[in-house]
């Protein structure tokens, strides 16, 4: 496909989404724009939560981790599974219970308001590295392939993508992003079995369950050496961790849920959204395995994120594989990029500013659209710093290494508040929340240099453990008062 003509299917898409957004805005208001009145069919939300989930790392990073490290990422999905099944069992009745807007408010109510304000913060800071993250890793594959050919410089291109996104979130907030995640995912999936299909075609596979049993690389379970960072327990332990914090205790993902409306449908949402999720995350480390194979036979020599991206344009396989291509990336981009912009409007509104508690509706309103604005203008500036500080092609791996230490406080202050009754020295806890991401770092390097032991995902326990140790020792005894 010409750059010219990518560009227009790229526009095209987004006609589509800003049109679902005039559709779905009704009043524009607060209530609609952070909760969509609480008003969304349970099934919608679970089918454009895998989009969200996804995103474009998963498009491009997953297929590209295979010719290096096998399966072994599905050791991660299986801990998902587990992780979801504590976030409907504990952390939805609760959040529901509690009827939040923003879930950080239950910290506030738990401990008091510096750890309200430090968990709102680890989220924020959180959330804007990672949708950065998968932003400039899409926006890298639309810059190859389309903008350089057209002299439009990367700022320009990031700019755009921003805005674009904005124009269709700014009014309806989460209300439209329910709908618009519905239809991202939809594409995304189609571009998924496309590939697997038209792949599987061209290297004469019959049976791709046979092609699976007789590959070398076809090996998911790894038992052998407990210092790889590809252990399975420290994967599946991981992987349960992982989808507790960036699913449970994520504003993003939770905002969704909690737009359904009773528990019980949240529920639902959840459980259909983790099966569906597990046979998606299997199908994209499939799609690696043939895409390294035909990479090989069609003598492409590009490797891990860079491997989809150039077979997918490079037109061997047709020109209907590189228009589901590009129709599958940005969607998978943008499904997760809007939620990102919506949550941390919320957040900050809600959480940092106080704005129901400070400002008229009318005034609310006003705030928010700001912030909305300064939020977009923060993920271009943070996008700019990734394109010149980032020199490892495996983008994935890097996302999960930065949350194991910005979720990993939040972890610790959930499960002290869920799993004690104790109480803690509140002004304390910012400090619990700084000091125990950096013992952890230092730990997984000594640990490293030592011992030959890679910590790899489980960092992320680590530091939820040293924060909970450390609320530990800043815990109020029973003959104080309620003042620090």
């Amino acid at each position: 496909m010409q750059a010219y003509q990518i560009l227009l299917l790229v526009l095209a898409y987004f006609i589509v989404l800003i049109l679902i957004s005039f559709l779905t805005n009704k009043s524009g208001n607060n209530s609609e724009f952070f909760q969509a009145n609480k008003q969304s069919p349970w099934y919608l939300v679970a089918f454009g939560m895998i989009g969200a989930s996804l995103s474009g790392v998963t498009f491009i990073s997953i297929p590209g981790t295979v010719e290096f490290d096998s399966f072994s990422y599905f050791q991660v999905v299986l801990g998902y599974t587990i992780g979801y099944a504590v976030i409907s069992l504990v952390l939805m009745p609760l959040y529901y219970r509690l009827n939040l807007t923003s879930i950080y408010t239950y910290l506030e109510s738990r401990f008091g308001n510096y750890a309200y304000k430090t968990g709102a913060s680890y989220f924020i800071l959180s959330r804007i590295v990672g949708a950065s993250f998968r932003l400039f890793l899409v926006a890298n594959v639309l810059q190859l392939i389309v903008f350089d050919a057209l002299g439009i410089p990367y700022y320009v291109t990031v700019s755009i993508t921003i805005l674009l996104i904005w124009l269709y979130t700014f009014r309806s907030g989460i209300k439209t992003i329910v709908w618009t995640d519905t239809l991202q995912t939809l594409f995304m999936l189609v571009a998924l079995g496309f590939s697997i299909y038209y792949i599987s075609d061209a290297l004469e596979i019959e049976s791709l369950w046979g092609y699976l049993g007789a590959h070398d690389n076809f090996q998911i379970f790894f038992f052998e050496d407990y210092k790889s960072s590809d252990f399975f327990f420290k994967q599946f332990i991981s992987g349960m961790f992982i989808a507790i914090v960036m699913t449970g205790l994520d504003q993003d993902m939770m905002q969704k849920n909690l737009t359904c409306r009773t528990l019980k449908d949240a529920q639902k949402n959840i459980f259909w959204f983790t099966l569906v999720l597990t046979v998606v995350n299997f199908l994209f480390l499939l799609l690696g395995l043939l895409l390294t194979d035909f990479a090989d036979v069609a003598g492409i020599n590009e490797i891990k994120d860079d491997l989809f991206p150039a077979i997918a344009t490079s037109g061997v396989l047709g020109v209907s594989v590189a228009i589901t291509f590009i129709l599958g990336l940005i969607a998978a981009a943008y499904s997760s990029a809007d939620s990102a912009l919506t949550s941390l409007t919320t957040s900050i509104s809600i959480d940092i500013l106080d704005i129901q508690k400070r400002y008229s509706e009318a005034s609310q309103t006003k705030v928010r659209q700001y912030i909305h604005i300064i939020i977009s203008l923060v993920l271009i500036a943070v996008m700019m710093i990734f394109k010149y500080a980032i020199e490892d092609k495996s983008v994935i791996n890097k996302l999960f290494e930065f949350a194991g230490y910005t979720y990993g406080p939040l972890l610790g202050l959930y499960a002290f508040g869920l799993f004690t009754k104790w109480e803690v020295k509140d002004k304390w806890v910012p400090v619990i929340a700084i000091l125990s991401p950096v013992l952890s770092y230092i730990l997984s390097q000594l640990s490293f240099t030592y011992l030959k032991f890679e910590f790899g995902f489980f960092i992320l326990i680590l530091n939820g453990l040293l924060t909970f140790l450390g609320l530990i020792l800043i815990r109020r005894q029973k003959n104080q008062g309620t003042s620090f």
